[in-house]
This record gives structure tokens, sequence and C-alpha cells, in this order.
């Protein structure tokens, strides 16, 4: 699903983004992830190292696709009032996914296999969970009919993450596990 970007300017720095990502990727295929530099990235990709930098930080996060998590929330907030916090998810997740170009699948599932064969990327996989943490925590305030502290929404936003994180380890697009393991917690919660 290619995320809806409202201006000009927030296209051209997605356009961006995503050129520089499958300049990345394909370099990567081609050399290895080791062997290839930002400098070569960034002259496939036709911008500057600092460019570069200013996307992604470390050469590291072009191999997370940060584009899918809020995609995600927003269609977790947005999905039908009658399903529990889980099924929204799982829901949210079968929209997102489901919507995806074959091009943005593949830049996915390699992006993904090299975040899990590259140790220095490791860091990263947990930074990213954390933020879809705090992001789910936020969502469920929307989400949820009455009132639930903090902690509450923060300890079942954990528990979504932690169903995502055991499904996707060493598992790109774990697109059968992540509901399977989703519809499990709900059932699980719901007893």
């Amino acid at each position: 699903m290619t995320p809806e970007v409202p201006g000009l300017r927030e296209r051209k720095k997605w356009q961006t983004r995503r050129a520089i990502r499958r300049a990345a990727l394909t370099l990567f295929g081609e050399q290895g992830f080791a062997e290839t530099t930002v400098e070569q990235i960034a002259e496939a990709a036709e911008v500057s190292p600092r460019t570069f930098y200013r996307y992604f930080g470390v050469k590291e996060a072009v191999l997370i696709s940060a584009d899918h998590s809020p995609l995600i929330v927003a269609a977790f907030v947005a999905a039908p009032r009658h399903l529990t916090p889980i099924a929204a998810y799982q829901y949210a997740v079968t929209e997102v996914f489901g919507g995806m170009s074959e091009e943005d699948r593949h830049d996915d599932l390699v992006g993904q296999q090299l975040l899990y064969q590259v140790p220095e990327a490791h860091g990263l996989i947990y930074a990213e969970f954390i933020k879809l943490i705090d992001l789910i925590t936020d969502a469920l305030q929307q989400r949820l009919d009455e009132p639930v502290d903090e902690t509450e929404r923060r300890v079942l936003a954990g528990a979504i993450a932690g169903v995502i994180f055991g499904a996707a380890h060493n598992n790109p697009l774990p697109e059968k596990t992540v509901p399977l393991g989703l519809s499990i917690l709900d059932a699980k919660l719901s007893m």
C-alpha cells in the first residue's frame, strides 16, 4: 500500500526515501551489505551522502520500512468499532499488507531478510518495536470505548507487538503467522 502523502513536499520526500531504499537494496543484492557504501547508495539514488543521512541516519536503517507502522496504526484506529483491539489490529495489518504493490512487497521482503542477517541492525529492530508499542498505546486511547490508563494500554500494545516480534523473527513478511498469533492472543484475552 502506497502511503497517501498529502502535499508536494511530502510526496517528494517519500519518493526520495523510496529511491534511496530501492538503490540500497539493489546494491546490497549485487555487492553484499557490508561491501556497499553509503556513497555508492547515494550515487545510485542520485542524491548526496548528506541527503542519505538525513533520511536514514545509518546504513542499517535502510533495511527497515518505516512506512508501514503509521499506516497500520491509522487503519487500526479506523477499523470497525465492533472488533476487539486485537482483531482490529489484525484487520489493519491485513488492509495494509493486502494493498502493497509487488514492488513494495519485494523491497520489504529483501529488507527484512537482511535485517535479521546483519548483526549491526539488530538494535534497530528493538527500537522499531518500541516505537510501534508507543504508536499502538496512543491509538488504543482512541480505539477503546472506556477510559483506560496508560499502563493498561501499554501492556496491551506490548502484547500485540510481542506477537508480531515472535512471528517476524527470521520470518520476513509473516503474513500467515502474525494473523494466527493475533487470533490466539485475542482468544486467550477473551477467556
